[in-house]
């Protein structure tokens, strides 16, 4: 019996192969995910750029010209001085003392701070609970407080003639510690200073150790434990691999807050300090504000935040890590 071909139901339309075919709603979807996140961050970069952006442009171009008070009080634009500021301050030998003392206080700031921050991590892990929340609100009463208030509290634990600190080194035998000027001698002056800012930087670090802590699984512990481990080896090979990324952080930022402190010199010597106690931030007020060469200042303070940009790159490639880790 003979066959019929009957017509089938229509296929479905294949796009020419020349043709565009229209976006996938998949697609259009994944383009909005991936524009989302900058859509929601562009009025704080936009708000930071005109905060910050501005003023750091100024300063740039002030720092290649030559302003002085004349231009200041008159409004009128200062002569361009290009290079001359930079080649001034390079060749100055008292530059380079100042930049080495400040990297040497920030080394021994940020050391002192991630040191007692560690301690006071560790012990807030080992203590009851309601120590452990007598301490946070300490740390975070000691974070509150402001610099001013810090820097009069050690002016008085040091002062020369009724200072705490003098009074109990007294008590020890065969030391007398009456009348003793701490800021005589730099040294002993950056001792105090130093402690005034590692005071007002342990709360942060010391809580965000404490943090990173409560992230290391209790289980691994136990087991290592059980295998014999010592504390020691137990801290190095279990606990120090879990916090690692956020000490690193925590003294990146560290790093880049005491390379450029201001407020506790400035504080600490009364408004007055002395070539000795000069840091990069110091060294640049005094130039643009004391002595009225602006440009210099201006300068000083370029070199500074380019110095700052490496602690800062250091910073950022560890949030990067951090975040491709996550």
């Amino acid at each position: 019996m003979p066959t019929l071909d009957l017509p089938g139901p229509p296929g479905p339309t294949r796009p020419p192969r020349h043709g565009r075919a229209a976006p996938a709603p998949r697609a259009r979807h994944t383009v909005r995910r991936r524009l989302l996140p900058y859509l929601l961050i562009a009025p704080t970069v936009l708000a930071l750029a005109a905060v910050l952006g501005y003023p750091l442009v100024d300063l740039v171009v002030l720092s290649f010209q030559g302003m002085t008070r004349r231009e200041l009080f008159s409004g009128a634009a200062p002569p361009w001085a290009g290079l001359t500021n930079y080649r001034s301050i390079l060749s100055d030998g008292f530059f380079w003392t100042v930049v080495g003392r400040t990297a040497l206080f920030t080394v021994a700031c940020v050391v002192a701070t991630m040191v007692i921050s560690l301690l006071v991590a560790l012990l807030m892990r080992r203590v009851a609970p309601w120590v452990r929340t007598a301490m946070t609100g300490v740390l975070v009463a000691v974070w509150a407080m402001p610099v001013m208030v810090a820097a009069s509290i050690f002016r008085w634990l040091s002062d020369a003639d009724y200072g705490v600190v003098n009074w109990l080194l007294g008590l020890l035998p065969g030391l007398d510690f009456s009348k003793h000027n701490w800021f005589e001698n730099p040294w002993q002056g950056f001792t105090v200073i130093t402690g005034v800012v590692v005071w007002g930087a342990v709360p942060f670090a010391a809580l965000t150790l404490h943090a990173a802590l409560s992230q290391v699984p209790a289980e691994l512990e136990e087991a290592a434990l059980v295998d014999g481990a010592r504390p020691r080896q137990l801290f190095r090979h279990v606990t120090w691999p879990v916090i690692k990324p956020t000490a690193v952080l925590v003294t990146s930022l560290s790093a880049i807050w005491d390379f450029g402190v201001f407020n506790q010199i400035w504080l600490m010597r009364g408004g007055q300090p002395e070539k000795e106690y000069y840091l990069l931030g110091v060294y640049s007020f005094i130039e643009s504000f004391a002595v009225n060469r602006y440009s210099a200042g201006a300068a000083i303070a370029v070199l500074t935040v380019l110095m700052l940009l490496v602690g800062a790159v250091v910073y950022v490639r560890q949030l990067l890590h951090l975040g491709a880790a996550q």
